[in-house]
């Protein structure tokens, strides 16, 4: 009997000394901390080789979430409240400048696609439809309806939010990449690169009310505040052109360097629209135009094929999503510098900096 109680408290002796050593041993495992946040505003990349969001926090630089959305994200835009973002989805297969697109496999057409995404929370809460192949698009004025470039069917849809359906579908000239709504919201630009023109949009009526030729391969299109004229780049031609949207004309051209060697590609007009900022793709750069005499100011290099760019909320700074760099450049547009880079996952495609 008193073997088998001494065995037995042998036996409870090793149970708690074995299960106090699990506790340490689990007590000494760190915690994975979340990124630190500061009060600066949020740089939100699309990453359209992982599929991913990458969220960046613009004051200390750190990476505060990374989200995956679906396949080959691109465009991307607020709501006008700012409590949304729409990112366009697309399962076609990326294909650049020298690949011969009879090689990739088909298109998956399940991942088609308006992902809509809960700044707040981080959170993708759910896809809607965007038509065939979403690659870029703009937000109505009352936040009710998109307006998105189909490249693959040569098509522009309007898209009801709330709703989630495709009202409808319009063609247009082909490969439409670039879609902005102007200040007045009445019409809406989408441009087309294998084409070089401009489809104009009457989104009240829900039909294409007019078309112009502008240079080769246009991408992006910036209205001026008042709305009366729009800048619009010429990837092949190395220029920028000014449009008067009252006439449907190209009034002006600015070149920014020799064809081939400066691709003009993403356009941004600074808020009071005195300044415009165009991205270069291969040109690495980003140029500055004063818009009151459509001159040239400066461009200062910030990466690898700069596409997607974005103004701080200040317009302070520049942001440049640079795609084979898997980084975001930070230029201070009082010295045209570029201050800090960012990592951003793979392909950085498009750029949204929210307070």
């Amino acid at each position: 009997m008193h073997k088998k109680l001494s065995f037995a408290l042998l036996l409870g002796c090793a149970f708690w000394l074995t299960a106090c050593k699990s506790q340490n041993e689990q007590k000494a495992i760190p915690e994975t901390k979340a990124p630190v946040e500061s009060g600066a505003p949020k740089i939100y990349t699309t990453d359209e080789v992982s599929g991913d969001l990458t969220i960046i926090d613009s004051g200390n630089g750190n990476m505060l979430a990374t989200v995956h959305l679906g396949k080959r994200p691109r465009g991307i835009h607020p709501s006008p409240d700012e409590k949304t973002l729409y990112v366009a989805l697309s399962g076609t297969p990326i294909a650049g400048p020298d690949v011969d697109e009879s090689t990739l496999p088909p298109p998956d057409k399940s991942a088609d696609g308006i992902g809509v995404f809960d700044v707040a929370q981080r959170k993708l809460v759910k896809i809607i439809p965007g038509g065939s192949d979403p690659e870029n698009f703009d937000v109505s004025k009352d936040g009710k309806q998109l307006y998105i470039s189909n490249e693959d069917i040569s098509a522009v849809s309007i898209i009801d939010i709330a709703s989630g359906t495709v009202a409808k579908t319009l063609k247009i000239g082909a490969q439409p990449e670039g879609v902005k709504v102007s200040p007045d919201g009445k019409e809406v630009y989408v441009t087309s690169e294998e084409t070089s023109q401009i489809a104009v949009l009457d989104p009240e009526a829900g039909k294409i009310i007019a078309t112009f030729k502008v240079g080769h391969r246009p991408r992006s299109v910036a209205f001026m505040p008042d709305g009366k004229h729009a800048y619009i780049n010429a990837e092949n031609d190395g220029t920028v052109v000014m449009v008067d949207t009252k006439r449907h004309k190209v009034v002006k051209t600015i070149q920014l360097g020799q064809a081939g060697l400066v691709k003009p590609m993403g356009v941004l007009l600074s808020p009071d629209g005195k300044r415009l900022y165009v991205s270069t793709g291969r040109g690495r750069t980003v140029f500055t135009i004063d818009t009151a005499t459509n001159k040239v100011l400066g461009s200062v290099e910030v990466g690898k094929r700069p596409w997607g760019i974005a103004l701080s909320p200040d317009g302070t700074k520049l942001y440049s999503a640079n795609g084979p760099s898997n980084d975001v450049s930070e230029v201070d547009l009082a010295t045209n510098t570029v201050t800090r880079r960012f990592k951003a996952g793979e392909g950085p495609w498009g750029i949204v900096v929210l307070k």
